[in-house]
């Protein structure tokens, strides 16, 4: 199956048997409470409160949503709704995290605790998910947020992380990208050494339950007619589900080139801890956090 737009992916979260709960961190902000009612009166979570009180209530009042106030849990600094956020997770209370009104810092340190946190062992990667105008359907860049200059190994974590996502949307074979200026292999180039390398694990076994295909510039991976003159014969041209960029740059440039020059819009997330959690940016729209949640909702096991 594949994805048209973010209306379809609504449509399957809705459909989900059971409402994933989300445990909003410091959620004393109107924005993210916004997009978080938005996404509970639609059925697609039951949030979940954690942070100044007195302050979330004031907002559910000015934003006139019914909730149970008695259900919010009132923590006294940023710091501990983090931690306490990461306990709702870790004792079953909880599906997914948001972040709210506090420095990426204190949530990510709570997330990545050693001893309470929610680490597996994998690499942590942003998955941007797109909806853009001109192709036709959703496509995905990573890592645009999170890893800065991924080694080969990093990015087969990175690969894997976002296909586990797209399989989470009832993808059966994501077509994966691996970005370079060329696509022939060029010593001088690493990232196309590293995407060579990538392309033969998949075909010996080690990336699994998706095509990779790389080095293979931009223009050809989104246009088949491209391919075709240059004598590029990939299933992946035309057609990719997932862009991996060669570093954090060049992911995130792309995703927010994408969103002002062709109107698009986004969802994000970071993967590979044991639950996703939503770290939209500060100047995220409520319309991008809204459908973070969706995403997330629809990774979270």
């Amino acid at each position: 199956m594949e994805l048209r737009n973010f209306h379809e992916l609504i449509a399957k979260v809705q459909n989900n048997d059971t409402k994933k709960r989300v445990a909003v961190a410091a959620a004393h902000d109107e924005h993210t409470l916004e997009a978080v009612f938005r996404a509970m009166q639609d059925k697609l979570v039951e949030p979940v409160l954690v942070g100044n009180k007195e302050k979330i209530v004031e907002i559910i009042r000015s934003l006139k949503v019914e909730f149970d106030e008695n259900t919010i849990i009132n923590t006294e600094s940023d710091q501990e709704a983090a931690e306490k956020t990461v306990e709702l997770i870790n004792t079953g209370k909880a599906d997914f995290i948001m972040k709210g009104k506090l420095q990426t810092a204190d949530l990510l340190k709570a997330v990545v605790s050693k001893e309470k946190g929610l680490r597996t062992g994998k690499v942590m990667s942003h998955v941007a998910i797109l909806e853009v105008p001109s192709y036709h359907k959703l496509i995905s860049v990573t890592d645009g947020g999170m890893m800065m200059y991924p080694d080969v190994e990093e990015k087969k974590q990175i690969i894997e992380n976002a296909v586990d996502v797209f399989l989470a949307m009832g993808y059966e074979c994501p077509k994966v990208a691996v970005l370079a200026a060329v696509e022939t292999v060029n010593p001088k180039m690493p990232e196309t050494v590293d995407a060579d390398m990538l392309k033969k694990m998949n075909q010996n076994g080690e990336i699994k339950n998706c095509i990779v295909e790389g080095p293979i510039s931009v223009d050809l991976t989104l246009s088949s007619e491209s391919a075709a003159i240059k004598g590029f014969v990939s299933p992946v041209t035309g057609d990719a589900d997932i862009l991996i960029a060669p570093n954090i740059t060049t992911g995130n440039i792309m995703s927010k080139a994408i969103l002002e020059l062709a109107h698009g819009k986004m969802a994000g997330m970071i993967v590979g801890a044991k639950v996703p959690v939503v770290l939209t940016s500060r100047g995220a729209t409520s319309e991008e956090k809204y459908l973070s949640l969706v995403l997330s909702a629809s990774a979270a096991k």
